[in-house]
């Protein structure tokens, strides 16, 4: 049987935050924790959102312009490397990472914070990992070159 043309990720990752998301309010809910107070919370919240979502949808509308999917579950059809990927491989997950922060900030609290790491680590060894291979075994030479020229994160 052959080997589908994809990342092989353990879950879109959209879910794995929602995940962390929701794991956090459920123990807030049964171990209530800190939080920020509002009028430190909510500000925080709003520029850590409009941040992620700078970083975001500007990389989502790189794949559409390269003509390739963003999702990882499907295959990629182009490399994209202008933009915000000309300084972070991951853009998106940067992104996704501020817009957790920013809910845990207006919203949330300790919990939603502890979260946060088991949620990042689900995501690089469930899916940027993952990614990475794929990305490695389909594009050779051209992403390694890449790959050696951008940092991951930031």
């Amino acid at each position: 049987m052959a080997k589908p043309d994809t990342a092989d990720v353990i879950a879109p990752p959209p879910l794995i935050v929602l995940a962390g998301l929701l794991a956090g309010y459920g123990l807030d809910f049964l171990w209530p924790a800190p939080s920020l107070p509002n009028e430190f919370g909510y500000p925080l919240g709003v520029l850590l959102g409009v941040t992620g979502l700078a970083a975001a949808l500007p990389a989502l509308r790189g794949f559409r312009r390269a003509g390739t999917s963003p999702e990882p579950w499907h295959p990629s059809t182009a490399l994209v490397t202008e933009g915000l990927y000309k300084y972070t491989r991951n853009p998106m997950y940067v992104g996704l990472t501020l817009i957790y922060l920013a809910i845990a900030a207006a919203f949330g609290g300790a919990w939603l914070l502890a979260m946060l790491l088991p949620t990042l680590a689900t995501l690089h060894y469930g899916v940027i990992l993952r990614e990475e291979r794929y990305l490695d075994a389909k594009f050779g030479e051209a992403y390694r070159a890449y790959k050696a020229s951008v940092r991951r994160w930031l």
